[in-house]
């Protein structure tokens, strides 16, 4: 509630500079969550307040776009990667400046006048993380006005699990003592986190099927699990049971790598049936078309499908992907997207974020409570995604195999909406998990074993689906 009324405040201060004045029937828009989520979204990206007065928001049958990249590819500067940080830095903070547990809360640069001993808190970025001979760890962060280290003592031991887990990049509150040479004792660390939320239960018993890594082109697709999977939707496959399910399932979300593509792996060519990107492109929308129309579907793109690797990607380019475009009953978003699904006159809809998920393969490994969980590194995903949800962000740290483009004015990876459903894809196995009233979901894949994956490790569960009941929120899993 906080962090809405922090929101509110700067839109109507973004207006007041812009000489818009504001009514009684404006301030009643902003007294609407998702009107603040949206605006306050859009004003941080450069839209003018006129243009966002007058604004629709998109919106097909049931599903409304709350956000998805816009952003037109242009040159980058080492200047935009500053930027870009320090817009994520400031995103952060704001929400961390919520959190009660970070009492006395000071800059960086203003320790070094406390007396030894004197309790605060600060907010950083973390620039260096070590582990001393004496099984210390000792975390360097940093903000908009200087660095210092902390030390989390290892006869803290719950402690120090947590700051065990942390990764460069990230950026966290430290509550704790003063001490001498420019450091600080941490008694806790605070992570953004989402916020403990009663699950919103639609009244109607509707299903979302998650799907992703349909893989159209490769010579290993699942041709005869997708066929099923198709004559599931218009009721020609199943138990009486999950034919009853197909008529109630009225969004389908694939997040991404719809087709396999070209050049993704060494010696991908001998694994492809189609060796033409636009004709894999035709054959996915030559498939999709068997869904029936009163079923939207909803398209992100992943590291497998055309255009940039790096992430945000924008929306599937229509010179190869039209035939897609011309589905009358499709909507294409960028990766990561944020949705509104099933909103009626007596509910609000859910808001889902979309996301491919190809910074999962980094978190699964050099995170150690989720590589040493004891789970496979095929079924950690939904560990992953909660690990995400918790940081508040989509890949945080810098330098790893997951690519990002450094937009200046913002970081579109910064998880802002808080999500009733965090759906992604990219391990090839389905999973879910309910973490403080958000439903995460993992899509499977419509692929066999490739020789890339075997040689990494992952064993792929195809053609199975997760079906989002938004009555109960409970996950059930078709294989097909």
């Amino acid at each position: 509630m906080e962090l809405a009324l922090i929101k509110k405040k700067e839109i109507v201060s973004t207006f007041l500079k812009h000489n818009i004045l504001v009514s009684k029937e404006l301030l009643e828009k902003l007294n609407k969550p998702e009107t603040v989520e949206t605006w306050h979204d859009a004003l941080t990206k450069g839209t003018h307040p006129e243009e966002l007065i007058n604004r629709k928001t998109e919106t097909t049958g049931s599903v409304e776009v709350i956000w998805d990249y816009t952003e037109k590819p242009h040159k980058r500067t080492i200047q935009d990667f500053v930027d870009h940080f320090n817009a994520r830095y400031r995103a952060i903070e704001k929400i961390l400046k919520t959190r009660q547990e970070l009492k006395n809360l000071t800059s960086i640069a203003r320790v070094r006048a406390k007396k030894d001993k004197e309790e605060l808190s600060v907010i950083g970025i973390i620039e260096n993380k070590r582990t001393t001979k004496n099984e210390h760890i000792i975390l360097t962060i940093e903000d908009t006005s200087g660095k210092i280290n902390i030390l989390i003592s290892k006869t803290k031991p719950e402690l120090l699990k947590l700051a065990n887990d942390l990764v460069l990049d990230e950026i966290i509150g430290i509550s704790g003592t003063a001490g001498q040479d420019n450091i600080i004792f941490a008694n806790n660390i605070i992570i953004p986190d989402i916020p403990i939320q009663e699950p919103k239960l639609a009244p109607d018993d509707i299903y979302i099927a998650a799907l992703s890594c349909v893989h159209v082109g490769s010579a290993i697709f699942e041709k005869e699990k997708f066929n099923n999977f198709i004559q599931w939707l218009n009721g020609n496959y199943g138990n009486q049971n999950e034919k009853e399910i197909a008529t109630k399932t009225k969004y389908i979300i694939v997040t991404g790598d719809l087709v396999d593509g070209i050049g993704i792996y060494p010696d991908q060519e001998s694994e492809l049936e189609i060796k033409d990107i636009k004709e894999q492109y035709n054959e996915f929308a030559r498939l999709f078309s068997q869904i029936p129309q009163d079923k939207i579907i909803i398209l992100g793109p992943g590291n497998h499908d055309v255009g940039r690797i790096s992430e945000p990607q924008p929306k599937l380019n229509k010179e190869y992907t039209q035939n897609i475009w011309n589905l009358p009953n499709t909507i294409m978003v960028s990766n990561p997207a944020v949705l509104r699904i099933h909103k009626t006159n007596n509910f609000a809809g859910v808001t889902v974020l979309m996301y491919h998920g190809y910074s999962f393969d980094d978190y699964g490994e050099i995170v150690p409570s989720i590589r040493e969980s004891g789970q496979h590194i095929s079924d950690r995903a939904p560990l992953i995604m909660k690990y995400l949800l918790q940081k508040r962000h989509l890949g945080p740290q810098h330098g790893i195999k997951h690519l990002y483009s450094p937009d200046p004015h913002t970081d579109s990876l910064v998880i802002e909406h808080i999500p009733d459903l965090f759906i992604a894809g990219h391990i090839h196995k389905a999973g879910a998990l309910q973490y403080r009233g958000t439903t995460i979901v993992c899509g499977s894949c419509f692929q066999k074993q490739t020789t890339f994956q075997e040689k990494v490790g992952h064993i792929p569960e195809p053609g199975v689906i997760p079906l989002i009941n938004l009555k109960t929120r409970q996950v059930n899993f078709i294989q097909f």
